[in-house]
């Protein structure tokens, strides 16, 4: 990753690039022309764009960073900006369907391929971007890693065709979504903002329960993004337990058995202690 990409992160690419924003302060001018001068700013925006933001910061200092800062050593990460966000993310917008070419698992390439994109979903675990899309063929949801993706265009959708896609997917995806009730152990009830905060990623909503003094938080999530769910319930350890979502709770009960085998503790004896 480099230092344009750890700063000039994608939301603030997203709101420059749609709204026009522009940094106000002198030292926010400063540092965005600075890195702006970064060979990865073309990636970033168009060159309208790119074009405009360096002559609105013509007259602007600059700093010369790049020379007198160090990072150590580490292993080597993927890119987190990957040059499609843009394409993809305008025609997204635009409610306009996709012609592309990608390549598969087992090698080759699947080519001339139409759908609807959905949305552009970041993988915390790979690292990876990945486009949700409904192909016009089968008619079913497809993710498919950026990465993978040879060429992508836009194409011209007839009249009233988005709707009925849009329709499709929601319908898609509602099948695909999964809820669970996590309760917050009122213990670590002062510490409802920091795990509200783990779940962030999730559409979710809290209930509290006055006469126990209990939080209950409902998360809406997708099928394939439970493991991702579960390592953030791991994470908060012994402040939150899962009360309904069944595959959730097998997992954790699984996940609680392989810990205590690890230190020659059976659950069941461990049951009968207690």
């Amino acid at each position: 990753m480099n230092l344009f990409e750890k700063i000039f992160n994608y939301q603030i690419i997203s709101r420059l690039d749609e709204s026009g924003s522009f940094a106000l302060t002198s030292q926010e001018r400063t540092w965005l022309k600075t890195m702006l001068a970064h060979e990865a700013s073309a990636d970033a925006f168009t060159e309208e764009t790119l074009h405009k933001l360096r002559g609105l910061l013509q007259d602007e200092a600059s700093t010369d960073i790049l020379d007198i800062i160090m990072e150590k050593a580490k292993s080597q990460e993927r890119q987190v900006y990957h040059p499609l966000l843009r394409v993809i993310r305008r025609i997204i917008m635009q409610n306009g369907g996709i012609r592309l070419s990608f390549k598969v698992k087992h090698g080759g390439v699947k080519a001339n391929q139409t759908g609807f994109p959905v949305k552009l979903e970041y993988n915390m675990f790979k690292r990876e971007w990945y486009l949700l899309w409904c192909s016009t063929r089968s008619r079913s949801l497809m993710s498919t890693k950026l990465k993978n993706i040879v060429t992508i265009e836009a194409m011209e959708l007839p009249d009233g065709k988005a709707d009925s896609m849009k329709a499709r997917v929601a319908l898609l995806l509602d099948q695909r979504t999964e809820h669970a009730v996590i309760q917050v152990m009122p213990t670590y009830n002062a510490e409802l903002s920091r795990i509200l905060y783990a779940f962030s990623c999730f559409d979710k909503s809290v209930d509290y329960d006055e006469e126990a003094a209990l939080y209950r938080i409902r998360v809406s999530y997708l099928a394939d993004e439970s493991e991702f769910l579960l390592s953030k319930i791991r994470f908060l350890g012994l402040r939150v337990k899962v009360v309904q979502g069944e595959v959730l709770k097998r997992r954790m009960s699984e996940t609680a058995a392989k810990a205590l085998g690890r230190y020659g503790i059976e659950p069941q004896l461990r049951d009968a202690e207690a």
